[in-house]
């Protein structure tokens, strides 16, 4: 498979719009090995072979053990993560197969009490930059290095 065209050459002010967005998650209360697995988990759901191996390669980098990298598809049956990691990860599948279900009221009460309601936006906000950047990766078929 062949990379279509690159995005960041062909529309720099369209991806300063993401890293704006980037940069207000960096600046978030969340912890950096949350994002990586939020991350992570988004990319596996769509599919982004070059988000999940730049993911997979940050995680390494910020201490991540290669047991939680390795389980992160299987997340509920795993005793690996915290409960705030868990309901993170239950708001990211929720928000990325919104179009399954929308976004319930069970997930909602699972999340909540994990995060402030600054940190729920923020978490949001994550999860939405990361299925753009999946998708744009995806339609351009960027290719893992």
């Amino acid at each position: 498979m062949q990379s279509r065209l690159d995005f960041y050459k062909a529309n720099p002010n369209a991806i300063k719009a993401l890293l704006a967005l980037e940069e207000r998650i960096g600046k978030s209360s969340l912890e950096k090995s949350l994002t990586e697995l939020v991350r992570l988990r988004a990319s596996q759901i769509n599919g982004c072979a070059f988000c999940v191996d730049m993911h997979t390669t940050d995680a390494r980098k910020g201490g991540e053990t290669e047991r939680r990298l390795a389980t992160v598809v299987a997340w509920r049956e795993t005793p690996f993560f915290t409960d705030r990691e868990r309901a993170a990860l239950e708001w990211t599948e929720a928000v990325t197969l919104v179009s399954d279900g929308h976004v319930s009221d069970a997930v909602w009460e699972v999340v909540k009490p994990h995060f402030s309601e600054e940190e729920l936006v923020d978490l949001t906000l994550l999860v939405n930059a990361i299925n753009s950047w999946n998708r744009f990766a995806i339609a351009f078929r960027k290719m893992p290095a």
